[in-house]
């Protein structure tokens, strides 16, 4: 909106610097952590009231989550809201890659709500059946990756490599979206301590708003030797407010949780970031960037094929974060360890920029 404003009324002196991507980059990221730290008390009271005994808590899960009980869930409601508020007050909604970002956002946001809407209606942890949120969130990726592939074409780019990349042709659609789902379900999967997705999901936000204003911009794209999409630069300020809307989360899931950023918030980010990556020719540095995710969803990947196959377990459970808690750490110490790895690949996943 105000972007829009500046290019139709032209803004004078000060004003003028909204048509800047930093600078609404900055405004989205203050924006949506202010609009959250405001509505999240009432909003965390508002669920507590309409859940009553909030998330239903794993019984063959970690002990020390019992304590858990009456935490409400579906807190990607505050996020969602703080961020779309702030992507509407900043963004240029003329972009098509804000509207494909925002469909699968809001998309899998729907169908996880729809999940922890389900598991508290029956205070049970099973929700709706995995096969029709697999379905819709296929549907859901493939019609943006359709979309995406018809901006700037069905490139697969290599990392360390400069412009190196392999046409799939019709075959993108497919790789786009299962990029998108698994990435979005990766998230999911790792929501399991509080704050322990909530801050690597940051890390990765904060590494993509650079990723996508070097690829949007000809100049640093050409000199990086990485590819380069017009407009995509715009995703920058998506980027900053998932941040905000994150940072404003965590205030209020940091241990002890006083809120579960449940399926509706996980499945959303999740989705969220594979799209950017997919729209940025990134989604390998997705792998790296998020490679905390990565590991937690095979994790669980590996512990299902084996113990399908031998009947032994090569975890003592899983996700790999409980494994852990299994050992003897405490849940704070897997939480920061955790978010120290989310870093570490960041910055890894940052390198293949210059490394080529």
């Amino acid at each position: 909106m105000l972007y829009w404003l500046a290019e139709h009324l032209g803004f004078p002196g000060l004003l003028n610097l909204i048509r800047y991507q930093t600078v609404r980059t900055g405004g989205a990221v203050a924006t949506a952590l202010i609009i959250g730290l405001i509505i999240g008390p009432r909003f965390i009271g508002w669920l507590r009231v309409r859940q009553g005994k909030g998330q239903p808590i794993r019984a063959d899960g970690p002990q020390t989550h019992l304590a858990k009980r009456g935490t409400p869930t579906m807190g990607g409601l505050m996020i969602l809201t703080s961020m779309c508020l702030a992507i509407f007050l900043w963004m240029d909604l003329s972009n098509t890659y804000v509207w494909a970002c925002l469909f699968v956002t809001l998309g899998f946001g729907t169908i996880g709500f729809m999940d922890d809407y389900d598991k508290v209606r029956k205070a049970s942890t099973a929700g709706i059946s995995g096969r029709t949120r697999l379905l819709l969130e296929f549907v859901i990726a493939g019609i943006a990756a359709t979309i995406i592939m018809s901006q700037n074409g069905p490139h697969l780019y290599l990392p360390f490599t400069s412009r190196l990349y392999l046409d799939l042709g019709w075959f993108f659609p497919v790789f786009a979206a299962f990029t998108i789902v698994s990435f979005g379900n990766a998230v999911n999967l790792t929501d399991g301590l509080d704050g322990l997705a909530t801050m690597p999901v940051i890390i990765a936000s904060v590494a993509f708003m650079l990723i996508v204003y070097l690829v949007g911009n000809v100049k640093f794209a050409d000199y990086l030797g990485i590819p380069h999409v017009p407009r995509a630069g715009e995703l920058a300020i998506f980027c900053g407010a998932i941040v905000g809307a994150g940072l404003a989360f965590l205030w209020f899931n940091a241990p002890p949780a006083a809120v579960f950023m449940g399926d509706t918030g996980s499945l959303a980010l999740g989705g969220a970031l594979g799209t950017i990556a997919v729209v940025a020719h990134h989604e390998i540095v997705l792998g790296i960037i998020g490679g905390l995710f990565v590991i937690e969803a095979l994790s669980v990947i590996i512990q299902v094929f084996f113990y399908k196959r031998t009947g032994k377990r090569v975890f003592r459970m899983a996700p790999i974060h409980h494994h852990f808690e299994q050992l003897g750490w405490a849940e704070a110490t897997v939480v920061i360890r955790f978010w120290i790895i989310a870093l570490v690949l960041a910055l890894v996943g940052l390198s293949t920029l210059k490394l080529r």
